[in-house]
């Protein structure tokens, strides 16, 4: 399924003001590299700046929004920077650390139904804990009501940090389940692109800590999701397309540093 004109409108508009925005806003980091300047010149210098720059805020400044603008057609709600809850259940708690202990220990396999399920039994028993969960990055609502909390990662994200990935998910799970212990509710690691392409993305780092079928999503499952059948290989083309259509602006912006 192509993306509708509209979709690619919007998530050419996203990417024309991300980018602008982002030129209009930003400024080089004070830090004298004399042999490098000399050997480069200023304007690949400040070239390099900008590209670590927004390297590093590439998932909040221009992937949350064009996920934001891809999914608006697909979905019933979309937002970003979400509260998943401000309350979880003791014995919820309790749930998450047992799953938890039983991940770190290889006593179990990652099982993302099961531990829906298990959660869902106690996620108003007990002494209801007020808690100040990590923001949801984005937040989907299917047509069929499911909810959909959506953790945007870095294309290479610390190994050891998935056992805290994990922690939020399901933390993300209590906290929707204590608001409504009916609801639908989804959680997923997402990442972007795939940086090993044409091979494939290593998730054996996750093995073991995440349901690779129900909590993960990479490149073209990731973007596919959220606009449906080829949505990945037409985003593409787009960030190709607004690229050389704001060329000479960027070349613009780094020729005066060589004034």
């Amino acid at each position: 399924m192509a993306l509708s004109v509209y979709q690619i409108q919007n998530i050419e508009n996203v990417l024309r003001n991300s980018l602008r925005h982002r030129f209009q806003n930003y400024k080089p980091e004070p830090a004298s590299m004399p042999f490098h300047t000399r050997l480069l010149g200023k304007d690949r210098m400040a070239l390099f700046s900008f590209l670590h720059s927004l390297n590093t805020n590439f998932g909040t400044s221009i992937f949350e929004p064009v996920a934001l603008a891809l999914a608006s057609s697909t979905f019933t709600s979309v937002s970003s920077q979400q509260t998943a809850g401000t309350q979880i259940s003791s014995e919820a708690h309790r749930v998450i650390q047992s799953i938890m202990d039983r991940l770190a220990t290889a006593n179990s396999s990652p099982n993302k139904p099961d531990e829906i399920d298990a959660i869902r039994k106690v996620c108003r028993q007990g002494e209801m804990k007020i808690v100040k969960p990590t923001k949801v990055d984005i937040k989907l609502v299917a047509r069929e009501g499911t909810i959909y909390l959506v953790d945007l990662k870095t294309a290479k994200p610390n190994a050891g940090g998935f056992k805290e990935f994990k922690r939020t998910l399901l933390e993300w799970v209590a906290a929707t389940l204590a608001n409504n212990p009916m609801a639908n509710v989804q959680t997923i690691i997402a990442i972007p692109y795939n940086p090993y392409e044409p091979q494939p993305y290593n998730r054996w780092t996750m093995r073991g800590m995440l349901d690779l079928n129900n909590e993960l999503k990479v490149a073209n499952e990731f973007w596919d999701f959220l606009g449906g059948s080829g949505a990945y290989l037409d985003l593409l083309d787009i960030f190709e397309r607004i690229g050389i259509e704001l060329r000479p602006e960027i070349d613009q912006y780094f020729a005066r540093y060589n004034r």
